[in-house]
């Protein structure tokens, strides 16, 4: 049972998931149950990861990192949240947001904040979600002023990747109120974590990815240099729409690592545990479970693939980006869930991986944009 075979996958990133697979099997899923239990920050696998140059490689070249296209980044997403979402995420946000960046931003804001991201002597974060507002982008609170030669930030951020952990995060804020424009009052700020008026707090603890740190973030009269606006005033929810087309495949990655994860466990249990006589996998009925696991797992891979080339060549990014996220994320849902049946009572034990999938599966659904907004994206960019 191999799930993550590379013949889906460009040839150009059959290396680097060959070496993605190498350091999730050392490194990752060794330290899946024992990160999970103890709900720690995996500093040694991050450190790990760093020095392996697989963390925070989108960043270009010319700023340290090592330029990693869509599909790349897509074939270590997929290694390394089959060994421990968890972990993965905590890989992953290492970076995040530092594409708005190298995207918009000076060169003088990639120097001073991409390069010791991309060396690994700094971590960054992404800051949208609200307590009150998520998936609405245009309808976010957190404001921004202009003051002398200053932006004076006001707010509170929550779900927030790095708030404690990041030594900078990028910052959607609101920075007008024309109502004509609903989509044009936002802006993209690099907030240090260390300025005057930055208060972060981890959220409660979460029932998955345990190793992951997600924060509440509040600003009062938060002062920055106006040279940290990211691109242009008012530009900002543009920024993230095309930033998450990108994050959405990566996340549709998150899917189908979780899916796979739970593929591998219920075809090895079943074919491993004998019930009357005969092992559980000669029962008509759980090969039928299991193939509908296999068909709903590579029905959503052949669409996430596809989707990667297509937002990577820039046709109809928005309509396959939320095409991949939605089938792969439920996808793994799905797979987990048949899996735990199948697992019986042996499922509910927190040191079954198949748990732990379980639970993982349940989280990227949600993130990037809920499933029911990616609904409304997919019918509303149909063509």
């Amino acid at each position: 049972m191999e799930p993550l075979d590379d013949t889906i996958v460009p040839e150009h990133a059959r290396e680097i998931k060959a070496e993605a697979r190498e350091f999730a099997d050392e490194h990752i899923r060794p330290n899946a149950e024992e990160y999970f239990s103890s709900g720690e920050y995996p500093h040694e696998v991050l450190e790990a990861g760093q020095e392996a140059t697989l963390v925070a490689q989108d960043i270009p070249e010319e700023w340290g990192g090592r330029g990693l296209e869509l599909p790349e980044l897509l074939a270590v997403t997929e290694e390394f949240y089959r060994a421990d979402a968890g972990i993965a995420l905590t890989l992953q946000l290492a970076s995040f947001g530092c594409e708005l960046i190298y995207e918009y931003g000076s060169d003088e804001q990639c120097e001073e904040y991409l390069r010791p991201v991309a060396e690994g002597d700094q971590l960054s974060g992404l800051a949208v979600s609200e307590p009150e507002t998520g998936s609405d982008l245009a309808g976010i609170e957190t404001r921004a002023r202009k003051e002398g030669g200053e932006w004076v930030i006001n707010g509170e951020k929550y779900w927030i990747g790095n708030g404690v952990e990041a030594d900078w995060i990028t910052l959607y804020a609101r920075t007008g109120d024309d109502e004509e424009n609903r989509y044009g009052n936002h802006s993209m700020f690099i907030v240090p974590t260390d300025a005057d008026g930055y208060e972060a707090e981890h959220i409660p603890e979460k029932m998955a990815m345990r190793a992951s740190k997600q924060a509440h973030v509040e600003f009062d009269d938060c002062r920055i240099p106006e040279e940290n606006l990211i691109g242009t005033e008012g530009a900002g929810f543009w920024m993230l729409a095309e930033f998450f087309n990108h994050g959405r495949v990566v996340v549709a990655g998150h899917g189908l690592g979780i899916a796979a994860a739970a593929l591998e466990e219920a075809w090895a249990f079943t074919h491993g545990r004998e019930e009357f006589g005969r092992t559980i996998s000669e029962f008509q009925a759980v090969q039928h479970g299991l193939a509908d696991m296999l068909l709903e797992f590579e029905s959503a891979r052949a669409l996430t693939w596809r989707a990667c080339e297509k937002v990577q060549d820039g046709e109809n990014a928005g309509y396959w980006a939320a095409l991949a996220k939605t089938k792969a994320t439920e996808t793994a849902v799905e797979v987990s869930e048949q899996g735990m049946q199948f697992h019986g009572g042996r499922s509910i034990l927190d040191d079954r991986r198949i748990a732990r999938t379980y639970r993982d599966a349940r989280i990227p659904v949600i993130y990037e944009g809920a499933n029911e907004i990616q609904r409304n994206l997919i019918y509303g960019q149909a063509q």
